[in-house]
């Protein structure tokens, strides 16, 4: 298996520790050890000078996907984008997508911020922020800086009492997710929604 890269052909893509980002057809950057895909193409951008490029450069690749107007449909590119967004952070915060009824993005806030262990959240801040924005439905995300994706006790309690919360308003939960490092768990997924 070949992949070309403007006058140079891999037989495994770069590695990104040369200072070389390699972007596919559709100028997404790639850096990965696994072999090309047959048939690809792809380009060289000597641009990108540090892992913190590229990771800022994913970052805005995933804001532009959650730009306001632009709908939701893949719970991968949520989870990948709260993962970037969250993951690093060493206290804990809590937030809020914010979508219409087409699950289009209104929104996307930072509502609470806490200490290394744990946030205060407070269900009526969180309703009036989704009627402020007219919202059809939400999903929360929080961290956890210890990188254990498993939610306590208070997060089953906390995500039970805002639905019930927004419930009374016509506002739906979409899914709860903890991000804990390179883990992400969906409470969606796990059938405690």
């Amino acid at each position: 298996m070949r992949m070309r890269a403007k006058d140079k052909t891999f037989d495994r893509l770069p590695d990104p520790s040369n200072g070389l980002t390699v972007t596919d057809q559709h100028g997404s950057s790639i850096h990965r050890s696994e072999p090309a895909l047959p048939g690809n193409t792809c380009r060289v951008n000597r641009d990108v000078k540090s892992d913190d490029d590229t990771i800022a450069h994913a970052l805005a690749i995933l804001d532009a996907r959650f730009r306001e107007g632009s709908a939701l449909t893949s719970p991968g590119a949520v989870r990948d984008y709260l993962r970037l967004t969250l993951a690093g952070r060493e206290h804990e915060v809590f937030v809020t997508i914010l979508v219409d009824a087409q699950h289009r993005v209104i929104a996307f806030e930072e509502l609470f911020r806490g200490t290394l262990t744990q946030t205060s959240v407070y269900p009526r801040e969180i309703v009036k922020v989704a009627l402020k924005a007219n919202a059809a439905a939400v999903i929360f995300a929080h961290n956890h800086p210890s990188g254990v994706a498993e939610p306590s006790h208070a997060d089953e309690l906390l995500t039970r009492q805002l639905k019930e919360a927004l419930a009374l308003v016509d506002v739906k939960v979409l899914d709860h997710f903890i991000v804990a490092g390179r883990h992400t768990l969906s409470f969606a997924e796990r059938g405690l929604l």
